[in-house]
């Protein structure tokens, strides 16, 4: 399993800080990017992302309700992958065929409410399934340990799957994530808003070894 460092930035200000703490200690983040309706958090225009210079790649987590009109106007080299809501107002083969085409890797991100079952057809079509473990839009929702279930549902039925878990990730939690068989946790508020950003990553790094080593855990990807 992967820890992935996750950037909530309601300016571009505060988004290339963050940019520039985790790149003394990583060399891919998420980004999340929302528009007020969606979830209840603004951030900055998808513009500002081509404005952005920096060694890292990323992905970006759009937690917005018209996705097709973020994606346009984004172009940067680090860019990897864009990640969208199934429960967004898009057409999703159509989103997912637009994402491709760029050369950017497609994957689905779900609400905690949203059922595998009303997903599952769309989920065939990207490499990452994104499930969200807080109700989204700020740093530091409580942990919904009970999604936990959907996603050791989702492994044993989308095998050849990327997913990961967005949410309440702790160190102390960081099992339940290995065991549900999650590949990457996407960590915002416990490695950005207190102390050091890059002491708080290792501290998840020596957690998650420790338990691997423990616990016989293989990284799958």
């Amino acid at each position: 399993m992967k820890i992935v460092p996750a950037i909530l930035a309601e300016n571009a200000d505060d988004l290339l800080l963050r940019l520039k703490q985790a790149e003394s200690f990583m060399d891919y983040v998420q980004i999340d990017m929302m528009d007020g309706a969606f979830v209840p958090t603004n951030s900055f225009p998808p513009e500002t992302i081509n404005n952005v210079v920096t060694s890292l790649s990323f992905e970006i987590h759009l937690m917005v309700k018209h996705p097709s009109a973020y994606i346009a106007p984004l172009h940067n080299p680090g860019l990897k992958k864009v990640l969208f809501h199934f429960e967004s107002d898009v057409k999703h083969c159509d989103f997912i065929r637009q994402i491709r085409e760029r050369g950017i890797d497609a994957g689905l991100a779900v609400k905690p409410e949203t059922e595998i079952e009303e997903f599952g057809q769309i989920a065939e079509h990207v490499n990452t399934i994104l499930f969200l473990t807080v109700d989204p839009g700020s740093y530091g929702s409580p942990f919904r340990p009970e999604i936990l279930t959907k996603i050791r549902g989702a492994r044993t039925i989308f095998k050849d799957k990327i997913i990961s878990a967005d949410g309440g990730v702790s160190a102390d939690n960081l099992q339940l994530f290995l065991d549900a068989g999650v590949d990457y946790v996407c960590v915002g508020s416990r490695i950005f808003l207190n102390g050091s950003p890059a002491e708080n990553y290792k501290h998840f790094i020596s957690k998650l070894n420790e338990l691997e080593v423990q616990h016989g855990y293989n990284d799958r990807r």
